[in-house]
C-alpha cells in the first residue's frame, strides 16, 4: 500500500547540523508521497533538482505536478538597467535567470536536467516569476513550501532555505515543519497555503507574480537533449541515483575530436569528406542550405584529426554573425571539442586570454595539447590581436569558413594565405555575384569542389520539403519609376573597366545602385499586394513575412525619396508597416526578428513559432544570415534582390524539414515598372529604362519556378512578360555586362 503522510514520522525542525534530520532527508521521505508540490523561494537554481531528483520524479508516478514561485537574483547592474529603463525588465530576468543554469559536471548531473527540462516540457513543473511593485525593493525572498498527498493530507516547511543545490548540501539551513492533520499546526498550514494561492493568482497587492514562459524555454533549449515518455521518466525514478558517476570530461578524452553515437552522415556527406582527403584536405562543400553543411564540416574536421594524429592540429572556424558563432557552438561541443568562442559580447569574457593559453600550451605541452578550435566571426578573424594570434600558432591549421562567398571581398583576401595548411569552404553559393576576380580567388585557394549538392537533387533524394512557388506582381509607382530611371542614369555615368576588361561601377556608383535597389525593394504597392495575400492565412500558423533592409516612403515626402544614401528614418521601415497590418489589422499574433532582437530572443521567438504561440514572423536580413528556423510553411518575401546568391539561400531557408510539413509555400512580390497592359502604349525608347529591372526579375521567377510543384502557374506569366516587352530567352540570359554591372 502507498505510503501517505500520516504513516512518516516528521520532525519538527530539520536543520544542516543534525545527524538524522537534514534538509535533503525530509525531501526524500515527503516528496515520494506527493500529489501535489508547491514551493516559493527567493531564488531558484537549476540543480536544487540534483539533489532532490528521486523525489521530483516521483510525481510522475504519482501523477503530480510542482508549483513553483521564484524571483531572478538580480545583480547591481540589473538593478541599476531597470531603475533607468535601458531595456525590457523581461531581458534582465531572463539574463539573470540564465547565470543560475549553470552547465552539468558529470554524466549522471547531464542527466537529471535533461530530466528536468522533460519535466517541464510536459506540464508536470510549472513556473512563476515573482518581482516587488516598488522598484526600490531589489528582490522577493520568502521561502515557503506546501505539500499534498492523495489524501489531501498537507505539510507546509517555512525557513531559511532556498530552493538551491547550495542551499540544500552545502549551507548551514533550517527549516520548520508543519503537518495539517495536527491540530496545533492547522491553523499554520492554512496560512501558508492561503499566501502561496494568493501569489499563484496574483492577488498578493505587494508583488507580481506572472507567467514567464521565457524561462521554461531556456531551461529546455539549455539542457534538454532527449525525449523521454511519463512510463520511461517513471523507471528513470528508481535508476537516477547511481552512485555511480563519470565526469564529463573524463567521459571522453579531453578535447579530442570524436564523432557522436547518434550521428549517422548521409551519403552525399560521406562523399564530401573522403574527396576533401583525396585532395589534401583542401576543398569546396558546396552544399544547398539546410542539407547538413555544419555537420558535414565537422565530421570532416574531426576526420582529419583522426587521419593525422599524433600531429598536432589547431581548427578555425569562421562565421560571418554572432549568432551563425553561437549555431556553430551548439553542434560543436557535441563532438566533444570545447571550442574558443570569440568575438566583441562573446559568452567567454576571457577568450583572448584562452585563446593565448591554448596556443602556449600547444607550443609547451606538445603531448597533451594536440588539438584547439577557435569559432570565431569574420570581423574578429581580421582583427589585428586575431592575426598576431595565428602567427603564434606551432601547429597545422585548419581554416574552415561558414557562408565562404563573403571571404572574396576585396578586405577578406588578403587573410588568407599560405599559414593555413588545411582548408574547407562551405558555401550553397560560392561564386560570388558580379565578382569574377573575387570567385576566381576563392576557387584559387581552395582548389576543388568536393561536392556539389544542389536544390534540385536535395529536393528529389527529400533532404528539402517540395514547395509551391506563387510570384505577385506589384507595379512601381510613377514618382517610385522615374526616381528608378533617374538613377539608372546617373549610374551609368560611374562605370569603369576592371582588370579583366569588364565594365563595373565604381564606388559612388555603388552606392547609387543601392539607392535604387531600396525604390524596388520598398515598392509602396507591396503593402496592399501583401494584405491581399495573407487574407488566406490569418488564421494559419508558420508564417514568414520577409522584407527588405528599407523604408516605405509617405507619397507627400517623394521629393526627399533617399537624397541621404543613410538616411533609413525617413518614413516607416517596411518592417514597421507589416507588423501593423498584420497585428493591428488582421489581429494575428507577430513578433518581429531583427538585428535589434539579441541571440536569446531571437531564441525564444524562435521557440514560439515552433511551438504557435506566434503565428508570423516579420524579418529582416534572416535568411540571408543562416537563421535556422525549419518550421516556416508559408514565405512571402518582399525583399527584392537579383543576386542568385541570396534569392537562393532564402529559398533553401525555407525549405527545411519539419514534422508535419508536407511542403512549403513562397509568395514572391515581383516588381515590374509598369502595369503589362499599359506596356503597348509606351515608345522602344521610352520603355528602354525598363528592361534590366524586368530581366532580373524574369530570371528569379523561372529560377524558383523551374523545380516548384506548380511550374505551370509560373509558366504562364513569364510567356507574358517576355511577350509584352519581346524578350527572348537568349536576351534575358546573355552575357551583358554593361547591364549586369548597373543592376540592382
Amino acid at each position: 500500500m502507498k505510503e501517505r503522510f500520516i504513516d512518516i514520522t516528521f520532525q519538527t525542525r530539520y536543520r544542516s547540523g543534525d545527524a538524522y534530520a537534514k534538509p535533503r532527508e525530509f525531501y526524500n521521505q515527503v516528496l515520494p508521497c506527493t500529489k501535489l508540490y508547491r514551493r516559493a523561494v527567493g531564488f531558484f537554481s537549476s540543480t536544487s533538482f540534483l539533489e532532490i531528483s528521486y523525489g521530483i520524479l516521483s510525481l510522475v508516478k504519482n501523477d503530480g505536478k510542482m508549483q513553483l514561485i521564484t524571483s531572478p537574483r538580480l545583480n547591481e547592474d540589473d538593478v541599476a538597467a531597470i531603475k533607468k529603463g535601458y531595456e525590457s525588465r523581461e531581458n534582465i530576468y531572463l539574463r539573470a535567470f540564465a547565470r543560475e543554469m549553470t552547465l552539468p559536471k558529470t554524466i549522471n548531473e547531464q542527466n537529471r536536467l535533461n530530466i528536468l527540462a522533460n519535466l517541464i516540457e510536459m506540464g508536470i513543473l510549472e513556473i512563476k516569476i515573482a518581482v516587488t511593485k516598488n522598484p526600490e525593493f531589489s528582490m522577493y525572498h520568502e521561502k515557503i513550501g506546501l505539500f499534498v498527498d492523495d489524501d489531501g493530507n498537507k505539510v507546509a516547511i517555512s525557513g531559511s532555505m532556498n530552493e538551491s543545490e547550495t542551499a540544500i548540501s552545502e549551507n548551514f539551513e533550517s527549516f520548520q515543519v508543519f503537518c495539517g492533520w495536527y491540530e496545533g499546526d492547522a491553523e499554520r498550514v492554512k496560512i501558508c497555503e492561503d499566501d502561496f494561492n494568493a501569489m499563484w493568482q496574483n492577488k498578493q497587492n505587494a508583488l507580481e507574480v506572472f507567467d514567464f514562459p521565457e524561462l521554461p524555454t531556456a531551461f529546455i533549449q539549455k539542457y534538454k537533449n532527449k525525449s523521454f515518455s511519463k512510463s520511461e521518466l517513471i523507471e528513470k525514478s528508481f535508476s537516477i541515483n547511481s552512485d555511480e558517476d563519470v565526469e564529463i570530461e573524463k567521459a571522453l578524452p579531453p578535447n579530442i575530436p570524436t564523432m557522436p553515437e547518434w550521428l549517422q552522415l548521409h551519403d552525399y556527406q560521406n562523399e564530401a569528406i573522403e574527396n576533401w582527403q583525396k585532395q589534401n584536405y583542401r576543398g569546396i562543400f558546396d552544399m544547398a542550405t539546410g542539407t547538413g553543411k555544419t555537420l558535414t564540416g565537422l565530421s570532416a574536421l574531426t576526420r582529419l584529426f583522426s587521419d593525422r594524429f599524433p600531429e598536432k592540429l589547431f581548427a578555425i572556424i569562421v562565421c560571418p554573425y554572432q549568432h551563425l558563432v553561437e549555431q556553430w557552438v551548439e553542434d560543436i561541443v557535441k563532438f566533444n571539442i570545447q571550442p574558443i568562442i570569440g568575438y566583441s559580447s562573446s559568452p567567454q569574457k576571457d577568450w583572448k586570454t584562452r585563446l593565448k593559453k591554448a596556443i602556449l600550451d600547444m607550443k609547451l605541452r606538445p603531448k597533451d595539447k594536440r588539438f584547439s578550435c577557435l569559432v570565431i566571426t569574420n570581423v574578429t578573424f581580421k582583427s589585428k590581436f586575431v592575426q598576431e594570434q595565428i602567427n603564434n600558432i606551432s601547429a597545422d591549421i585548419l581554416l574552415m569558413i561558414d557562408e565562404a562567398h563573403n571571404a572574396g571581398a576585396g578586405n577578406f583576401k588578403k587573410y588568407l594565405d599560405s599559414r593555413f595548411i588545411y582548408r574547407l569552404a562551405l558555401s550553397a553559393t560560392l561564386d560570388r555575384h558580379n565578382d569574377e576576380e573575387g570567385t576566381a580567388f576563392l576557387h584559387g585557394y581552395f582548389e576543388n569542389v568536393c561536392i556539389h549538392y544542389d536544390l534540385e537533387r536535395a529536393i528529389d533524394e527529400k533532404k528539402l520539403t517540395r514547395y509551391k512557388y506563387f510570384p505577385v506582381l506589384v507595379y512601381l509607382t510613377e514618382d517610385e519609376l522615374d526616381e528608378y530611371k533617374h538613377i539608372s542614369r546617373e549610374m551609368s555615368q560611374h562605370l569603369r573597366k576592371n582588370k579583366s576588361g569588364k565594365m563595373v561601377l565604381d564606388s559612388y556608383g555603388e552606392m547609387l545602385a543601392i539607392k535604387r535597389s531600396r525604390i524596388v525593394a520598398g515598392a509602396q504597392n507591396k503593402l496592399d499586394a501583401l494584405r491581399e495575400q495573407i487574407k488566406a492565412y490569418k488564421n494559419q500558423n508558420n508564417l514568414l513575412v520577409y522584407c527588405g533592409a528599407t523604408t516605405v516612403i509617405p507619397e507627400n515626402d517623394k521629393d526627399e525619396l533617399l537624397n541621404d544614401f543613410d538616411k533609413s528614418e525617413v518614413g516607416e521601415r517596411q518592417i514597421t508597416a507589416v507588423t501593423k497590418i498584420l497585428g493591428n489589422e488582421m489581429g494575428m499574433t507577430v513578433s518581429k526578428f531583427t538585428s535589434e532582437e539579441d541571440i536569446e530572443t531571437r531564441k525564444i521567438i524562435t521557440q514560439k513559432f515552433k511551438e504557435e504561440k506566434i503565428q508570423a514572423i516579420v524579418a529582416i536580413k534572416c535568411l540571408d544570415e543562416g537563421v535556422n528556423i525549419p518550421s516556416i510553411k508559408t514565405a512571402f518575401i518582399l525583399a527584392s534582390t537579383t543576386n542568385p546568391k541570396e534569392y537562393i539561400q532564402r529559398r533553401g531557408r525555407v525549405l527545411r524539414k519539419f514534422d508535419g510539413k508536407d511542403y512549403a509555400e513562397i509568395y514572391d512580390f515581383v516588381t515590374l515598372p509598369r502595369e503589362l497592359a499599359s506596356v503597348q502604349n509606351y515608345t522602344k525608347e521610352e520603355l528602354q529604362g525598363d528592361s534590366t529591372l524586368v530581366k532580373n526579375e524574369l530570371r528569379r521567377i523561372k529560377e524558383f519556378s523551374h523545380i516548384s510543384m506548380n511550374e505551370m502557374t509560373s509558366l504562364n506569366l513569364i510567356d507574358e512578360i517576355q511577350t509584352v516587352y519581346q524578350i527572348s530567352d537568349k536576351d534575358l540570359f546573355e552575357n551583358n555586362s554593361q547591364e549586369e554591372s548597373i543592376n540592382e
